[in-house]
């Protein structure tokens, strides 16, 4: 792999034939391109590979802002993963916490589907290798209230296996064709994006992912415009996916009731329409929006959302759209 990734290296890091790889045909038609001469290319703050933002004039429509929300799929295995209540992990049985974990993947999960489906909004998974498998009654269900939801690969689950991240590149890589072959096998689709399980690549994570097939990510969490990280396997889009718009830590850590997620939704997508109108020069904005069943799946936590598909809907420079469409349906740099 090491002789493989060496010899693409002196290739991949031409700026404008790694991009053109990175999309195939869709750069021979102009749908996507980067920064003219001037544009900015410096060393990624983690990898510190080269790293340049692409040039998005518009979205489709003349669309300024792209909206995606990326529900996470997930499989923790028994006495793993989110508590509600702190003080009541130390029960044996942890009645209150693992019923709050299963009460999200049976009623949650379904939920969240069914409620973009209702309000015809495009969805995308992240999803754990391990959960069709592991729930084969739950998986159909929710895939067929949004078939064409793209799926990204999100490790094999979220607690006991994550990325092998001390165990150098070539694990890190084997471990995400695992992923990925598991994905196909049991869903039908080999994904071509990713997202780090428990939030949690490092550098090698990157160039591992690529020299695997995958062609964007949802890793970086720094900007609010599509950029294109140069790693010696290829490169690899980057969709921002910031921190501060993801439900389950304001509402585990910070106690943020799925109501006040919906205040910081409307807001965070409203003030980046408002900056479009402002000044149209700009480059076109994107943000995944990450959101998971404990928050949301509820009933209280669905009402939310609800609301805020409503009112994003109403915004005029909005596109809600999914990853997949954000890196097939790209416009052109003059358009």
């Amino acid at each position: 792999m090491m002789k493989l990734m060496a010899m693409r290296c002196r290739s991949w890091l031409s700026r404008g034939a790694g991009l053109a790889l990175l999309l195939g045909p869709l750069a021979v038609v102009g749908m996507l391109a980067p920064l003219p001469a001037s544009a900015r290319t410096v060393p990624d703050w983690l990898t510190g590979l080269p790293r340049e933002d692409v040039h998005v004039n518009a979205w489709p429509g003349g669309k300024k802002v792209a909206v995606i929300f990326v529900l996470y799929v997930e499989v923790w295995g028994p006495g793993h993963g989110p508590n509600l209540r702190e003080d009541m992990t130390s029960r044996d049985p942890d009645a209150v916490n693992g019923a709050f974990r299963q009460y999200a993947i049976e009623w949650g999960l379904p939920r969240v589907g069914r409620l973009f489906q209702e309000q015809d909004v495009p969805l995308s998974f992240a999803l754990n290798a391990l959960f069709p498998s592991s729930y084969p009654e739950i998986w159909p269900q929710l895939r067929a209230s949004t078939p064409r939801a793209p799926i990204l690969g999100h490790g094999m689950n979220n607690s006991t296996q994550l990325l092998p991240l001390t165990q150098g590149i070539a694990a890190q890589a084997g471990y995400i064709k695992r992923t990925l072959d598991m994905i196909q096998r049991d869903t039908g689709e080999r994904p071509i994006g990713w997202s780090s399980p428990s939030v949690y690549p490092n550098a090698d994570t990157f160039s591992a992912t690529t020299a695997e097939g995958i062609r964007y990510t949802l890793d970086g969490m720094d900007s609010d415009v599509l950029t294109v990280l140069h790693s010696p396997s290829g490169p690899l889009l980057q969709i921002p996916y910031p921190a501060v718009t993801v439900d389950m830590g304001h509402y585990l850590t910070r106690g943020l009731e799925p109501v006040d997620l919906e205040r910081l939704w409307i807001d965070y997508v409203t003030e980046l329409a408002r900056e479009a109108e402002a000044y149209p020069q700009r480059e076109a904005t994107v943000v995944a929006i990450g959101i998971h069943p404990f928050v949301v799946g509820t009933p209280s936590g669905a009402a939310a959302v609800r609301r805020v598909l409503q009112a994003v809907k109403k915004l005029d420079a909005v596109w809600l759209t999914d990853t997949r469409a954000v890196f097939e349906k790209l416009p052109s740099q003059d358009r």
